[in-house]
């Protein structure tokens, strides 16, 4: 008996499967590790990654900050690029039956992750800085009011900005990239990968920087704004979603600055 060939659909739906599977799986151990980093800070215990004091750190502090930006990074932000993710993988697995060039999907998703990357290094920078100057507290939260009240002002005025709406529109359009930018190779994959990094960091930097208001290792903190990311791409009205919360959060600067007079 001559076995069945699969059907094309059977196969992308297979690549389907597969690529999201990756994805929840890197996803699930980056924010368990992040529990569990945080577990350990809030119990008191060493945690491997930074410690917890009030000493002035050195420069060689810099690498384990890095290290837990960019987890963190990875674990709020895969999520929300997985539908441009999924999206150029069916793309290329179109393209390689009908005998055209394929690339890994997980080269496009390196791309994506090195601009994230490089973001994580800015943000330990910042993170040293705040601390040297004691602007953040022994477990990463912000201690001025008036840092915090300028961050959540600032974060809230950028979410009506044309750069905000213009980095928004291209992240919410996967096949945009796909159809009007795609490169071919491995580096035309990474370069690809680059630009939808380039255009969700673009979207989504200041919102990052809210860590520093609620705490750097705020499970809770974190959550609230990798779900508020994933909805401002995902929810159909997700632009004005994001210009309400805008509101919102300069409603809140305001508030926590007139409360420190």
């Amino acid at each position: 008996m001559i076995p069945s060939v699969p059907s094309l659909e059977s196969i992308l739906k297979r690549d389907r499967l597969v690529v999201f599977a990756a994805l929840a799986g890197i996803t699930t151990v980056t924010w368990a590790y992040m529990v569990h980093e945080a577990h350990g800070m809030g119990a008191g215990a060493c945690c491997r990654m930074i410690a917890p004091d009030t000493d002035r750190w050195t420069t060689s502090t810099l690498l384990p900050l890095f290290l837990m930006w960019a987890e963190m990074m990875v674990a709020m932000m895969v999520p929300s690029a997985a539908p441009m993710i999924l999206t150029f993988a069916a793309v290329n697995r179109k393209r390689r039956e009908r005998d055209q060039p394929f690339v890994s999907t997980g080269i496009f998703l390196a791309g994506y992750l090195f601009v994230w990357t490089l973001f994580s290094a800015f943000a330990a920078v910042a993170q040293w800085f705040l601390h040297a100057e004691a602007l953040l507290t022994p477990m990463m939260v912000g201690q001025s009011p008036v840092l915090g009240g300028a961050l959540l002002i600032a974060a809230g005025t950028f979410q009506w900005t044309p750069l905000k709406n213009a980095c928004l529109t291209r992240c919410r359009s996967p096949l945009n990239l796909l159809l009007t930018g795609w490169r071919e190779g491995k580096a035309g994959a990474f370069i690809m990968g680059c630009k939808h990094g380039a255009d969700c960091t673009g979207c989504c930097w200041i919102l990052m920087l809210l860590l520093f208001v609620g705490g750097v290792m705020n499970i809770a903190w974190i959550a609230a704004i990798a779900i508020f990311v994933l909805l401002e791409k995902v929810l159909p009205k997700g632009p004005l979603f994001g210009e309400v919360a805008g509101g919102g959060l300069i409603a809140w600067g305001v508030w926590v600055l007139f409360s420190a007079i």
